[in-house]
């Protein structure tokens, strides 16, 4: 369960082009609170943004009447879009068993996004191939989105990432320049570094997020010398094996090798992730906290 209330801010790379009335800062002028600059009084323009100060600062400086009028950025709506990844992968590790539930770390994930939308005003839309065909629903105001209500298949072939975003470039009408796209997914299987750089050219707002469990993905414990049960997510066929020491090794050193080197894609294409191993809510709300921050942390630096 999520608490109450709980959001986060959505910092954007740089300066949306979206709909009006939304609640976050424009490339475009316009009513707003975040002041773009300042320009001499022409006809017509709104008195109640006249600089007084300056105004009056210039007047004495030139023994005339000048008026000064304060420019701001127009607030417009983000639109956002949540990918999720449903390949076979993300179906584990589901209650009983101890370890992170991917299923409901994605649901509490997404709903997060979407409640964290919903406070700026924003547009929201979805986008899956859980039965290989797309689900997909343009960016559009409510409050929320039935297909994350649904129970949906696992079935997504490999390549989910890829043709997801070959789909979105297709609705590029939808999506306009500064649009936040979300993905799901455990990586596992990751998609080619230039599937991310055409995302970006069409300067998206990309913002992966990594679930994956922290024990059998991002690691391996120590099972040497147990038996112990290992599923095939495609088929859900249970083998029991025993691992000696050196492979339980290798597992671990290929598992973190893995997430290492796709924290480090990310980095080099500057994007940055949101990593959850874990199904609590008020972890997954921490994630999104620290991508918030880092986000902030980063305004104001050249892209």
């Amino acid at each position: 369960m999520r608490p109450t209330g709980s959001v986060f801010t959505l910092v954007p790379r740089r300066r949306l082009i979206g709909l009006s009335f939304g609640g976050m800062h424009s490339a475009r002028r316009g009513r707003g609170s975040d002041v773009a600059g300042s320009r001499a009084y022409r006809p017509g323009d709104d008195v109640h943004a006249i600089d007084w100060p300056a105004s009056a600062r210039l007047s004495s400086a030139r023994a005339t009447d000048e008026f000064i009028v304060r420019e701001s950025y127009a607030e417009e709506a983000p639109r956002v879009v949540v990918v999720i990844d449903h390949r076979p992968t993300m179906a584990l590790f589901r209650p009983p068993l101890p370890w992170l539930s991917k299923p409901a770390a994605m649901s509490l994930a997404a709903h997060l996004v979407l409640d964290s939308a919903i406070a700026s005003r924003g547009y929201l839309g979805y986008l899956d191939f859980a039965e290989r065909d797309p689900r997909w629903s343009p960016p559009r105001s409510q409050r929320d989105l039935p297909e994350l209500r649904d129970e949906r298949p696992f079935t997504a072939p490999d390549d989910v990432i890829e043709r997801a975003f070959s789909y979105l470039a297709i609705h590029r009408r939808a999506l306009p320049a500064g649009s936040f796209v979300f993905v799901f997914s455990d990586f596992l299987v990751s998609p080619h570094d230039r599937v991310w750089i055409d995302a970006l050219e069409h300067r998206w707002d990309v913002v992966p997020v990594v679930i994956q469990d922290p024990v059998w993905e991002q690691s391996f414990p120590d099972v040497s010398g147990i038996v112990v049960p290992l599923a095939d997510p495609a088929t859900g066929k249970v083998s029991y094996v025993r691992l000696s020491r050196r492979e339980v090794e290798q597992r671990r050193d290929a598992n973190e090798r893995r997430l290492e080197s796709l924290l480090r894609t990310f980095d080099a294409l500057d994007l940055q992730p949101v990593v959850i191993s874990s199904a609590d809510a008020v972890d997954v709300l921490g994630a999104f906290l620290a991508w918030s921050e880092w986000r902030q942390a980063l305004k104001g630096r050249p892209w």
